[in-house]
């Protein structure tokens, strides 16, 4: 009995053992990259994972790319709570976090680092601090020479915690780090906005029928070299989407984040609180949603054209399938949302520039819910956006010429395409179930510009 038990307790201590290495930072796997042909369009699509795992790429209002333009970072179940990098040319797949995340990745694009929230334990057993987050910075030049080497060393010799948001702050993971590479902006919770916001101005309920939307809300930001804490703005109105300015340090957008059509969806201001406004400053029959910062002075959105133009005249249930739930491959049409999503204005994939406030409509789909999440290169020479049938359009900003790249990625897949262009303006990456056969897990895909429209030049380049 005695060695039976022996053998007992030396089972358990080297599971207790295996365990965190299986999570270990630094820790590779096979390559899973091939190409695949579009069987409509004919453009090969280059899987950089193709295992039913459950991945997913960062949100299009963030870097897809690392600084040195070789690895991707998404988000993973291989190992689950951690996130994963691939290389685009080999298809090299490495942990980079151990120990969790919250929310946004931030790729840093100066330096081969990266940003991100996670959980605080409170005590021995594991306990999370209710509201206290810490930001923690990531090593990626050291993590990924070592991993390749084989000489990894323990997680603290690559992540750095730059400071621990205070509990009472309630800080959410939707966080953006600044363009300067000093400063992390993030969302703060209801009681600390209240504190900060100005005498006077009327809170806002909830819009639409999500039940989302209501006030006040607030930034922070975080000095990631010292973890000095300053409040930037508080607004009357839930924040989400927060995003910086990637060529303009100090300067942020955000969203009023209903989950649907806003009041005013869109906003923008400085780090220290000054230019607050809207955006692009929206009628009630516009329905603006995914905006995205391209470039030093642009930032591409929808204005969506998905709804029928007598929807307001359709009865709520008629928005819903047949359970009642909200329908997935046709959301948005519950008449609760207002009159606006038809295409009795012009609706499509538009462009705000920040300084002269002009916006145009680069383009927009025929038929069919029209673009929906967006996207464009920071040279200025396209534009990308997707649709609700899960197809993928690129768009000449010069000649307005728009063009399918793929289609048949799953209405049934578990998120969107949500593309986002490398800073080269070469490829796109997307997420797609198209491989997956139970149609929801999806895989991180690369779409290339085709090769003539790349040769393409223009005497009169906007």
């Amino acid at each position: 009995m005695k060695i039976k038990s022996s053998f007992a307790v030396i089972a358990i201590i080297s599971v207790i053992t295996i365990l965190p290495v299986s999570a270990q930072i630094g820790k590779r796997f096979p390559s899973e990259r091939k190409v695949v042909k579009d069987t409509v369009t004919g453009t090969e699509l280059i899987f950089l994972t193709s295992t039913p795992v459950g991945d997913s790429k960062i949100y299009p209002t963030h870097p897809q790319w690392t600084a040195d333009g070789e690895w991707l970072i998404f988000r993973s179940n291989r190992v689950k709570g951690e996130a994963m990098a691939v290389n685009e040319k080999t298809g090299e797949l490495v942990q980079v976090t151990e120990g969790g995340y919250t929310g946004m990745l931030n790729i840093a694009q100066r330096s081969m680092k990266l940003y991100y929230m996670r959980k605080v334990a409170g005590n021995a057993t594991g306990d999370q601090r209710n509201g206290a987050l810490e930001i923690v910075e990531t090593d990626l030049a050291k993590l990924f020479a070592d991993s390749a080497a084989g000489t990894m060393k323990p997680a603290e010799e690559y992540q750095r915690s730059c400071g621990t948001t205070p509990e009472a702050m309630e800080a959410g993971g939707d966080m953006a780090l600044d363009a300067g590479e000093e400063w992390v902006y993030f969302r703060v919770g209801k009681e600390e906005a209240a504190k900060h916001l100005n005498a006077g101005i009327e809170v806002k309920g909830n819009f639409g029928p999500r039940n989302m939307g209501a006030g006040p809300g607030g930034i922070a930001k975080m000095n990631i070299k010292t973890g000095e804490i300053k409040h930037v703005v508080s607004v009357p109105f839930q924040v989400g989407h927060i995003q910086s300015n990637l060529w303009n340090p100090g300067e942020i957008m955000f969203s009023w984040e209903t989950g649907g059509k806003s009041p005013q969806r869109t906003w923008t201001v400085m780090e220290d609180g000054s230019g607050l406004r809207p955006l692009y400053p929206e009628a009630d029959y516009e329905w603006v949603t995914h905006e995205a910062v391209i470039s030093k002075d642009e930032v591409a959105m929808a204005i969506m054209g998905h709804r029928d133009i007598d929807i307001e005249k359709q009865p709520l249930e008629e928005a819903t399938t047949s359970t009642g739930i909200r329908d997935p491959e046709n959301p948005g049409q519950e008449t609760s949302w207002g009159p606006s999503g038809t295409r009795e204005k012009p609706t499509g994939l538009a462009i705000v520039n920040l300084r002269t406030r002009e916006m145009i409509i680069a383009g927009q789909t025929s038929s069919g819910s029209g673009l929906w999440h967006v996207h464009g290169s920071p040279d200025g020479r396209w534009a990308v956006g997707d649709d609700f049938s899960r197809s993928l359009y690129l768009i000449d900003r010069n000649s307005r010429e728009m063009k399918m790249l793929t289609t048949g990625h799953k209405q049934t897949a578990a998120d969107h395409l949500h593309p986002s262009f490398k800073p080269d303006g070469t490829k796109i990456q997307i997420q797609s179930a198209m491989l997956s056969e139970d149609g929801r897990s999806m895989n991180i895909v690369i779409v290339p510009v085709p090769a003539d429209w790349l040769q393409r030049t223009y005497p009169n380049k906007i």
